[in-house]
């Protein structure tokens, strides 16, 4: 079995079942028509899976297996399920002709076999992926802060709506987001651990943005890893600090942890991905079809993210488990856990 079960004081849903999935129904829709005209964004639709070697497919961390097949009438080609459609967006936004300004956005659903299993990671990923064209002046931390404190804005939008429609789910986010780099939070607590730092942090200010994920920081070690290929963690900006990109982490009361529901950011350029590529020791990449889109001038500028459908589910209708906003497979120990403890899985 994977992580420790975190199990709740008493804890008991304040919905049931039926009210849950009725529920989830008005999580995702307030949400998607928000962020949808928050940001300009038009949905469109998307792969489940795409052909290996193309260098369309997210690496996430670079060590996760990817699910694939064989496609007999394309002689036995490997095609992959997608982990997330951060490269392909961008060739969208291109063949779609998505002027400066605008976007669009998804419904991705993944497979990660790899994943540990526990409150929030489960073997299924269902999430929002949008991407919206930008100018080449658009490439700056404050750019990047005003998508945030926008998406931040529909996040407390929907926590309203889902409040006036069930009275017992009280909102608690804070009126607004803080924004840390990464080297600030190790800065704060030198002895913790990454995820420890943004326990802190999200427990101190109820809603946070983590800048500058997958670079280097003093201590010679990373926040987190990020592909070289999508987001830019490498461009100065200010204070010494490098990167446009983070993840939106919330305080979550139930689970009494920090709760990161996006990883986000500003795309890599034609000299950013060349670094990135470089500093990760993937040159080979510039060779793939994205890339070699994207080192042509082909493809625009752009800011873009996932945001976790089950995620926000699970945090509005405070619930303990993830597997209480989605359908999914879990070993039989955990659901025999769950049960025990009033967390009954869907």
């Amino acid at each position: 079995m994977g992580r420790p079960l975190i199990v709740p004081r008493n804890y008991k849903s304040s919905l049931d079942l039926s009210q849950t999935e009725k529920a989830i129904k008005l999580v995702k829709d307030t949400f998607q028509q928000q962020l949808s005209a928050e940001l300009n964004l038009r949905r469109v639709t998307a792969p489940l899976f795409v052909l290996k070697g193309t260098g369309i497919n997210d690496d996430l961390n670079g060590t996760e297996r990817k699910v694939s097949f064989p496609v007999k009438d394309m002689n036995d080609s490997i095609a992959e399920v997608v982990n997330s459609l951060a490269k392909w967006k961008r060739m969208a936004l291109a063949d779609y002709c998505i002027p400066h300004g605008n976007g669009i956005y998804t419904d991705m659903n993944a497979i990660r076999p790899d994943e540990e299993l526990d409150n929030i990671h489960s073997l299924y990923v269902d999430q929002w992926d949008w991407e919206r064209v930008i100018a080449e002046k658009d490439r700056n931390l404050d750019f990047l802060k005003y998508i945030v404190k926008k998406i931040y804005e529909v996040l407390k939008r929907t926590e309203y709506v889902v409040y006036e429609e069930y009275s017992s789910i009280k909102p608690f986010l804070p009126h607004e987001i803080t924004f840390l780099h990464a080297e600030e939070l190790l800065a704060a607590y030198p002895k913790l651990q990454p995820r420890e730092r943004e326990f802190e942090a999200a427990k101190k200010y109820g809603a946070i943005f983590v800048i500058g994920i997958g670079g280097m920081m003093p201590n010679g070690e990373k926040h987190d890893g990020r592909a070289p290929d999508y987001d830019d963690w490498t461009t100065p900006t200010i204070d010494g600090y490098k990167g446009l990109n983070g993840d939106i982490v919330l305080w979550n009361p139930i689970l009494e942890s920090a709760f990161e529901i996006s990883s986000m950011g500003i795309r890599v350029d034609k000299e950013a991905l060349l670094r990135q590529l470089e500093i990760c020791d993937a040159q080979d990449r510039a060779n793939m079809l994205f890339h070699k889109r994207l080192i042509k001038g082909e493809l625009p500028l752009s800011i873009g993210g996932g945001i976790g459908q089950s995620r926000i589910s699970m945090f509005y209708l405070r619930k303990a488990h993830i597997g209480e906003v989605q359908a999914s497979i879990w070993p039989p120990e955990l659901i025999a856990e769950c049960n025990k403890n009033n967390i009954f899985l869907l």
